[in-house]
């Protein structure tokens, strides 16, 4: 044999090996994966524009990986009719659990009560349903009434014994934020009892929970009640959107603003001053506690119907010393 004939036999013999080897090894890597699988769990969200909710399913995957089970992670944009077929997508596809943040608290009734009569086990995550006999196993959320209970205690701070009008920004088709609402409006009541000086509310429009409605609902109340000395905004997104409303107005220094979430560009505003104060929520935190109880459940354990994470007013000197800001 040639010394080139040689060489060549050594060749094709190690990439012979190579490709036996590499075969071998993705092999035993799917066998792996698929020994380990034990299920799906469906994810649907009311939106993956917000970062808040982006969090929440990029923890739901992160947790629920170790369990062996694959998350799919869908955004409902908004749109009650497009998360409702979202979960009968996955009852057909038979997924072992289904996780919502219901973008409409009342109109996901239906689809949750098909995936129950499948056998499905559904749990809420921020937002709740309000639906009548609402067949959840159990919901994880921010104690949103006592977050809205902060915010309102940091208007009364912000504003002083002056007093004046104030107005909020609502987005009532969920449950979280009528909570919030509830006990913003429930410490303002409180206060007016002795104040010498009342806020009062003037106006309560809906902001969409994002910022061009924010932007919108701003614009009206200026235009309504030009004096307003204070506003809360049921989220970031609406806040920032309501701050763009006021710079237009060059009344950004005339008016306190007050939101909801402590996302990281809500925390880069109230940094600059663009917003006063957040009660901040823990979206990592409600993801995380999610899977605990869905692994819980399948494994036959008695779970909590509602687990509530608490809020913690987020000021200008927190967002000082917060080294997760930047410069």
């Amino acid at each position: 044999m040639t010394m080139i004939a040689r060489l060549f036999s050594f060749l094709l013999a190690a990439l012979t090996l190579l490709g036996c080897s590499t075969g071998t090894d993705s092999v035993s890597h799917t066998s792996s994966t698929n020994s380990s699988q034990r299920g799906t769990i469906g994810v649907s969200l009311m939106t993956l524009t917000n970062p808040f909710f982006m969090v929440i399913g990029d923890t739901i995957r992160k947790e629920a990986g170790p369990h062996g089970y694959d998350v799919v992670v869908l955004g409902a944009d908004e749109n009650a009719d497009k998360q409702n077929n979202q979960v009968n997508d996955f009852v057909v596809q038979k997924v072992d659990a289904i996780v919502l943040a219901p973008y409409d608290s009342r109109a996901i009734g239906p689809a949750i009560e098909q995936a129950a009569a499948a056998g499905i086990p559904v749990f809420t995550v921020d937002n709740s349903c309000l639906a009548p006999d609402c067949k959840v196993v159990s919901h994880v959320a921010t104690d949103n009434k006592s977050g809205g209970r902060q915010a309102a205690r940091a208007m009364i701070e912000a504003i002083g014994p002056a007093g004046g009008k104030i107005a909020v920004l609502d987005h009532r088709l969920t449950a979280s934020c009528l909570d919030r609402t509830d006990g913003f409006e429930e410490v303002i009541d409180e206060h007016n009892q002795t104040a010498d000086n009342k806020l009062e509310i003037v106006s309560q429009l809906p902001c969409g929970g994002n910022r061009s409605k924010g932007y919108e609902a701003m614009q009206a109340i200026l235009q309504s009640d030009g004096d307003v000395v204070g506003v809360f905004a049921i989220n970031d997104p609406s806040a920032l959107g309501a701050h763009a409303a006021l710079v237009e107005a060059n009344k950004q220094d005339q008016v306190t603003l007050i939101g909801f979430d402590g996302q990281p560009e809500g925390k880069k505003a109230i940094r600059d001053g663009r917003i006063y104060a957040d009660p901040i929520q823990f979206p990592d935190r409600m993801g995380k506690k999610t899977v605990e109880l869905i692994m819980k459940h399948f494994g036959g354990e008695q779970i909590e119907p509602e687990y509530l994470i608490q809020t913690e007013l987020y000021r200008k000197a927190d967002a000082q010393n917060d080294p997760s800001l930047g410069s």
